[in-house]
């Protein structure tokens, strides 16, 4: 990857390709679908911002709670507002909300969902389509599942023009600093959103960037054999703490953990005494004061965290 931006270094004289050319070319040939149902971004969060400005133009915004707080932000920048539907409510499926949808509505359900990393199958999803309301789904972290195991509705875009599917380039392949992701949907859709949007919304390094991470099968092979194993060994080692709890069976390369009481002081701890920084969950108003949420890493670092942890209960 560095040596590939480090070649490519002089392309930044000058304007990049408004289409994104080479970057879409790649995406074609792993998704198998044309050209025309794809738009880049630069990162998945400018393309929320034109969702939320289609959202401004429906009745009612529902959103499965938890939710990414950026949902927020793009829908309320258009005027719109959330309707929260918890998580509890349709982990299993959809049944309780499809008698409520209309084409007039929208939908956003991360899968798998942040934070908790649970991952609806494609059967549950599908039910969303025939509503004929506007569907988003962001599969920012689907990724990080093997194409055997992942629910990806993206082979179901080009039925159902109501679909938006958001995918990041950032998380899987650790590009954040690069902005980077793509969306997939009807060509009519992306016409509009094009007059909405800067033409050179994404620059060229982040454009080679991306065909090389997508081009890197290794690193994809690695990361789903070494995940799994190493994400039910953190839980369990998690679990054996009687203070902790991971809440759900998750997906991604993340763990919500749920505490017996605030982790404001478990945080400070952390940080002050072993230099780690956990994410707490006061963004999320549905959560609070008493989760938080960790990245599966190396063991070696996991171990880290997992020290520190023990260190700090053991001082209750």
């Amino acid at each position: 990857m560095i040596a590939a931006l480090q070649a490519s270094l002089a392309t930044i004289r000058d304007y990049p390709d408004p289409d994104c050319r080479p970057l879409v070319a790649a995406l074609t040939t792993l998704h198998r679908l044309p050209k025309d149902y794809f738009l880049v971004g630069n990162g998945a969060a400018e393309l929320l911002t034109w969702v939320g400005r289609e959202c401004g133009q429906r009745q009612r915004v529902f959103v499965v709670v938890p939710a990414f707080a950026d949902y927020r932000r793009a829908v309320a920048a258009f005027d719109s507002t959330l309707v929260p539907l918890p998580l509890p409510q349709v982990q299993n499926n959809f049944s309780e909300v499809l008698p409520e949808l209309t084409p007039g509505d929208a939908i956003i359900v991360n899968n798998p969902h942040n934070p908790s990393g649970h991952l609806w199958s494609r059967s549950h999803l599908q039910p969303l389509l025939e509503t004929g309301a506007l569907v988003v789904v962001d599969e920012a972290f689907m990724d990080f599942l093997p194409p055997a195991a992942n629910e990806s509705l993206i082979a179901a875009v080009p039925e159902y023009p109501n679909l938006i599917v958001l995918r990041s380039l950032t998380k899987f392949y650790g590009l954040a600093g690069l902005r980077l992701g793509y969306a997939l949907s009807s060509p009519e859709r992306w016409q509009c959103w094009r007059a909405w949007r800067d033409p050179w919304s994404v620059n060229s390094l982040a454009i080679i960037a991306g065909v090389t991470a997508l081009g890197d099968r290794p690193f994809q092979e690695h990361t789903w054999q070494w995940l799994p194993p190493a994400r039910h060994a953190f839980a369990a080692a998690l679990n054996a703490l009687p203070e902790l709890k991971v809440v759900t069976n998750s997906k991604a390369n993340f763990l919500l953990i749920q505490a017996t009481g605030s982790i404001l002081s478990l945080q400070t701890y952390l940080l002050q005494q072993h230099r780690i920084l956990i994410r707490d969950c006061c963004s999320f108003p549905e959560l609070g004061a008493s989760y938080f949420r960790v990245a599966v890493r190396r063991d070696s670092e996991n171990q880290v965290l997992l020290e520190g942890l023990r260190a700090y209960y053991q001082r209750q």
